[in-house]
């Protein structure tokens, strides 16, 4: 049981050289950017509380487990330990879980599905079984990962097919602009190694973490902006930018605009 611990017992390496700014961590960039995970989680945390305070309580535990996405990712990166990797891994999946239990559109519900706290449920089985056989072929949990991710973004194209407001279109183009490009981050880092290695730019995935991190921001303030207007119509919900609205770059939220009169 030791060895799944020990440094290098995983067998994902990333492109980054390892222990070329520290000996005690295997890769140094991929761990600090881990950090800004720590950044964005809180104040999301904050942004969405009036949303969540209506809505249901339990969207915070998206952001909450994003904290600890951030953790293991760094851990995972410092040590590119097995436990590391899996601890990585199946805090995303978990992170999806939630996501799917509190914002799928009902109107997606499988037919034998009536309300949310029996899809809820669904999604709890299928997550157990899902953690306990990524143990079978770790390698490949990432590009299963990958495919929810494919799975949420068709589900949010076929939303966003309905929808005028100007402003949720503009943030839905965002958040997929931002998503392929952490993504096209990703891919490129693990199978074009070698080219950026001869460039001398090995840092790719540093750049996936912070992308992501701000592409999830995106994604779910939207995905929650939409679920608001299913679920709580009446409160109003409108989108706005933090820390100004005015400017072009920030981090999106939901205003109630009933609760701000």
């Amino acid at each position: 049981m030791a060895g799944v611990f020990s440094y290098e017992s995983s067998e994902i390496d990333w492109c980054e050289d390892n222990y070329k700014h520290s000996e005690h961590v295997a890769e140094f960039f991929n761990t600090i950017s881990s950090f800004f995970f720590f950044i964005i989680s809180p104040i999301m945390l904050y942004l969405l509380h009036p949303y969540a305070k209506e809505r249901n309580l339990a969207i915070h535990i998206v952001w909450v487990m994003m904290i600890f996405v951030g953790l293991f990712s760094a851990y995972f990166h410092m040590t590119l330990s097995f436990v590391g990797q899996m601890l990585d891994e199946l805090s995303i999946l978990w992170v999806l879980a939630v996501g799917y239990a509190v914002w799928f559109p009902r109107k997606f519900f499988p037919s034998f599905i009536k309300d949310r706290w029996t899809f809820a449920r669904l999604v709890l089985v299928l997550t157990v079984i899902t953690s306990v056989s990524s143990f079978v072929k770790p390698t490949a949990n990432a590009y299963a990962l990958n495919c929810f991710g494919l799975h949420l973004l068709y589900t949010l194209i076929v939303e966003m097919r309905c929808c005028t407001d100007q402003k949720a279109l503009r943030l839905a183009k965002l958040s997929v602009a931002l998503w392929v490009l952490a993504i096209s981050c990703w891919i490129s880092d693990r199978f074009g190694c070698s080219f950026w290695q001869r460039l001398n730019f090995c840092y790719l995935h540093s750049i996936w973490h912070i992308l992501i991190v701000i592409a999830v921001a995106y994604g779910t303030t939207l995905i929650a902006y939409l679920d608001a207007n299913y679920e709580i119509p009446y409160s109003l919900p409108g989108l706005q930018f933090w820390p100004c609205d005015k400017w072009a770059v920030g981090l999106p939220h939901i205003v109630l605009k009933d609760c701000s009169q």
